[in-house]
């Protein structure tokens, strides 16, 4: 087993929207600091993850304020603005790529960032995603190989007192000066979204944190947790300084009579589209996109026809959702975060799911968000 939770802090932080308007960050940010969160993280898409297609208030209430799901805030000004009032609320990306923003710009965008915050803002990192690059055609072959080159240029450009020298692959740097430093607290911290043992091994040797968004069971987090620290003592690391955190999305209702109803809105059952195939070969079901599909790196949504979307649903079964969702009551919400955090969890990044069935489910799931916090704390002391 990984060290005694309680002996270390436990942080919980929840996920910002990145449609407009823009006061809806700004209030979810003010509620983040009031309810004492520690974190919010911004996603950074250029196209949604939900079908223009099927976006209508059928899907959801949201539909009746934002026209289009792929009207999507560039996260660095975004999280620019939230700066000025989210006190010592962590603020971060959850989590772009260095295919499209070359890691000499993001490292200077996460500098220039630390001189707003008043705490250190995190760069989630990952290997990207097929609808964030393709239609666009940023090139992004072997994209773990140019990750792996990226870290090690944005570490550069973070600690070369002088210039940059780097004669990679896929980067190349001559001499060039990054004079920008971050204020001596506030040294931005990289988080890798990491699953597969190569990303695990990069999230060890380079990261300050671990950010697996893909549901894992308590001995899987801790298998993978394992990892990250072999990799870390390996590079000459303390593993205790990279804190191991995750994505949980959260469905929950006050009783299971509300969590069946949650379950029956489509834009919840579209959200078992985005587990990969083998969730869905578990238990015995093919995924309507596809052998091989990879879930969220590889969706293309709009791509799909309403048809296509609304035949896809369908298909969803219970269990998947259970897999891919953690779903409960608040209690058995609580329970099933203490069980990662007795395997290593540090940092809960929570999202209420139910935010895109009613105006009614969101408020609770964020009212859950902060009484989790208060009661995963206060088990921590």
């Amino acid at each position: 087993m990984s060290d005694s939770p309680n002996s270390r802090s436990f942080a919980v932080g929840t996920m910002a929207g990145v449609n407009p308007p823009v006061s809806a960050s700004r209030f979810l940010v003010r509620m983040a600091r009031l309810g004492r969160l520690d974190s919010v993280l911004a996603p950074d898409h250029l196209i949604s993850v939900f079908p223009r297609a099927i976006w209508d208030t059928d899907f959801t209430p949201q539909a009746k304020a934002l026209e289009s799901p792929d009207e999507q805030f560039d996260y660095a000004p975004l999280l620019a603005y939230l700066a000025a009032g989210a006190g010592r609320v962590q603020l971060g990306v959850g989590v772009t790529d260095p295919h499209r923003r070359h890691p000499v710009l993001l490292a200077q965008t996460f500098l220039t960032l630390a001189h707003m915050t008043k705490v250190p803002p995190i760069l989630g990192l990952g290997s990207g995603e097929t609808e964030n690059l393709d239609p666009y055609g940023f090139t992004w072959n072997r994209p773990v190989d140019r990750l792996e080159e990226a870290l090690q240029v944005i570490r550069a450009a973070w600690s070369e007192a002088k210039s940059i020298d780097f004669a990679g692959k896929y980067y190349r740097i001559d001499g060039a000066p990054m004079d920008l430093t971050a204020p001596a607290d506030r040294m931005p911290q990289i988080w890798l979204g990491a699953h597969g043992p190569r990303m695990l091994e990069l999230t060890g040797r380079y990261a300050d944190g671990w950010y697996p968004w893909e549901t894992l069971s308590p001995d899987e987090y801790q298998r993978r947790l394992r990892l990250v620290h072999t990799s870390a003592r390996a590079a000459g690391r303390d593993p205790a300084a990279i804190v191991p955190a995750q994505m949980i999305q959260m469905l929950t209702a006050r009783t299971h009579a509300g969590i069946k109803r949650l379950l029956r809105a489509p834009s919840t059952r579209y959200l078992g589209l985005l587990a990969p195939d083998t969730v869905w070969a578990r238990y015995g079901v093919k995924h309507p996109f596809g052998e091989g599909f990879r879930g969220l790196i590889d969706l293309m949504p709009h791509q799909l026809t309403k048809a296509e979307v609304q035949e896809a649903i369908a298909e969803v079964p219970d269990e998947v959702l259970h897999d891919w969702l953690m779903i409960g009551t608040p209690p058995e919400i609580l329970a099933r975060i203490r069980e990662l955090q007795d395997a290593g969890l540090r940092h809960a990044i929570v999202f209420p799911t139910a935010a895109l069935v009613s105006n009614a489910d969101m408020a609770f799931g964020y009212g859950v968000v902060l009484w989790l916090a208060r009661r995963l704390r206060r088990q921590a002391v």
